[in-house]
């Protein structure tokens, strides 16, 4: 303020009265204070602003590290965020501290001084007792007591399954997510129960256990393929898993689709990338992330906002599948 005032030919008093809306300044004082901000490119530190007005006019999105699935989120979120008077800060710690309780973690690092509010996405631990409002999405144990924003995992892990039935496949693994996830349980449940609808009973040594993540995905990839009594189709609990799974198919000789369908979830940008083109289950993940900030900007205005919102989910057919025989 002080290479403002001197630049401008003011008082310190004057630019800290114009960079605070406060009343007492000319308007022709105003305009040239306003011009030397701009031409010396001055930001008020946020740490400051918080002190004084205990507002940033900042809210945060909090994730354990940026992948496909959160960066979806992220933009959905970013988009939202034009129409209001806040700005969107990202953080993450890369996945160096992803074990339970990181969020808690973050929100005291970031909570009152560089955020007025949050949104937390996967949190291992739900607790409404926060020193700031905060939204969660797709939370490890499901809805509780903060506001949450998921999708019909049950819903879409049925439409994938019954998908491949109507191909005439009988002979279905799955690859399976992360089983201290609440969206993990609920897309092997919906497999499950469009198995039983079907008459099927599922063949326990084909269901295996991806880690929702490629790297995890590639050994129990192998194990479901690499085996004289092979799935002819497998359902994939995320999209990353379902790439790994047809990577391995095409590392062991399988041409896919024309020796094995698969099915992932998600679609995040790479399902439609991949060769061939990923049939796959559609979370509305822009709209999540809209959503989420949108909850969270009317908690913040002291609004009173649903307890938990649960979006559709569709299936969203490429190449990756083909009716067997």
């Amino acid at each position: 303020m002080a290479d403002v005032a001197r630049q401008a030919g003011v008082s310190v008093a004057t630019v800290s009265k114009v960079v605070n809306g406060r009343y007492g300044v000319a308007q022709a004082t105003l305009d040239r204070v306003q011009q030397v901000i701009s031409e010396l490119g001055y930001e008020a530190s946020l740490g400051a602003s918080s002190l004084r007005s205990h507002r940033t006019h900042v809210v945060g999105i909090l994730v354990a590290e940026f992948e496909p699935f959160s960066t979806e989120l992220l933009k959905g979120a970013s988009d939202a965020i034009g129409s209001t008077d806040y700005e969107l800060l990202a953080y993450s710690a890369g996945g160096r501290r992803a074990d339970v309780g990181w969020e808690r973690r973050y929100l005291s690092r970031l909570g009152g001084t560089l955020i007025d509010g949050a949104i937390i996405v996967t949190p291992t631990v739900v607790d409404a007792r926060s020193v700031i409002p905060v939204v969660a999405i797709d939370p490890h144990t499901g809805p509780s007591g903060l506001p949450t924003v998921d999708s019909d995992n049950f819903a879409g892990a049925v439409m994938a399954t019954e998908h491949l039935l109507r191909l005439g496949h009988r002979r279905i693994g799955l690859m399976g997510g992360r089983p201290d996830l609440e969206s993990a349980r609920l897309r092997e449940a919906g497999f499950r129960a469009a198995m039983t609808s079907a008459g099927l009973t599922v063949d326990e040594t084909l269901v295996v256990n991806g880690g929702f993540r490629q790297d995890t995905a590639t050994q129990p990839a192998r194990d479901l393929l690499d085996r004289p009594d092979r799935p002819t189709a497998v359902f994939a609990a995320n999209d990353l898993s379902a790439i790994r799974t047809v990577e391995v198919a095409r590392e062991l000789g399988l041409r896919v689709p024309d020796d094995l369908s698969v099915v992932g979830f998600d679609n995040v940008p790479e399902s439609a990338l991949c060769d061939p083109p990923l049939t796959t289950v559609s979370q509305p993940l822009r709209d999540i992330g809209a959503r989420a900030l949108h909850l969270l900007i009317d908690l913040l205005a002291e609004r009173d906002v649903p307890t938990h919102l649960r979006l559709p989910t569709a299936l969203i057919e490429r190449a990756s599948c083909r009716p067997l025989g």
